[in-house]
């Protein structure tokens, strides 16, 4: 089976690795929430954990510049946020699960919202997109270390601030993944899908994609929104079933 047609096999395949790391950290959270195992991190995963969204984000910002209809895909990627929120929110005020586990802005939402964006910044030049996306990288470095501001979470305004990255006093996200630094991490991707695939090909031509562990990579690429929406009541459900019998 050859790669499909006018896709570029080494960027479904790095998102692929990504969605897999992501896994095995949240397998380990739940495994530590839900059974109360004490697990520590293995150091290769703590590092993804930490930076691994950075490449995720350059990832999805290449793959905007391939697009066509990134406005119509970060709705419904957007959409998946909201109903992930909806869906921990439920689990915590419902259910009385830990506030901790509450989803306000993840990457789901980040990811969404960058899609819907980007025809602003369709236009512009390289520079420009380069000069945006380091600015906005390092304004968001910045907000991160500014102390938290005196505004009740959650609200309207601390769901706002929160978004941009002004962390309210309080505040608490499972997943959090706010517009500054992040909307810059996928201007720069988009800046490497105009300068390194401006072609629309791939930069490793030669590599056999169909090797098997790069096609189950690939695969997990090309399906990581439904990975993502899946994979944590898989990984919750099986983690309490392996606390009642163990």
């Amino acid at each position: 089976m050859t790669p499909q047609k006018n896709r570029i096999w080494e960027l479904d395949a790095l998102r692929g690795i990504c969605i897999l790391g992501m896994i095995v950290v949240h397998f380990v959270f739940d495994l530590n929430e839900f059974a109360g195992l004490g697990l520590t991190m293995p150091g290769c995963f703590n590092f993804c954990q930490r930076y691994g969204h950075i490449l995720f984000i350059l990832i999805s910002g290449i793959c905007v510049t391939l697009a066509s209809r990134s406005f119509r895909r970060g709705v419904i990627v957007f959409g998946a946020g909201l109903l992930i929120t909806g869906v921990t929110l439920f689990m915590v005020y419902v259910l009385k699960f830990n506030r901790s586990l509450s989803i306000y802005f993840g990457i789901l939402h980040l990811l969404g919202l960058c899609m819907i964006l980007f025809p602003l910044f369709r236009r512009l030049p390289v520079w420009a997109l380069a000069v945006l996306g380091a600015g906005f990288v390092a304004l968001g470095v910045w907000l991160a270390a500014l102390e938290p501001v005196a505004v009740s979470f959650p609200s309207a305004q601390g769901l706002l601030l929160g978004a941009i990255g002004i962390r309210p006093a309080g505040f608490y996200s499972g997943d959090y993944f706010p517009i500054f630094p992040n909307l810059g991490w996928f201007l720069l991707g988009a800046v490497l899908g105009r300068t390194a695939y401006r072609r629309r090909e791939s930069l490793l031509p030669k590599v056999n994609a169909d090797f098997f562990l790069l096609r189950f990579f690939r695969f997990c690429g090309r399906h990581s929104l439904w990975i993502y929406l899946l994979h944590q009541p898989v990984l919750a459900g099986l983690t309490m079933l392996l606390a009642a019998f163990f």
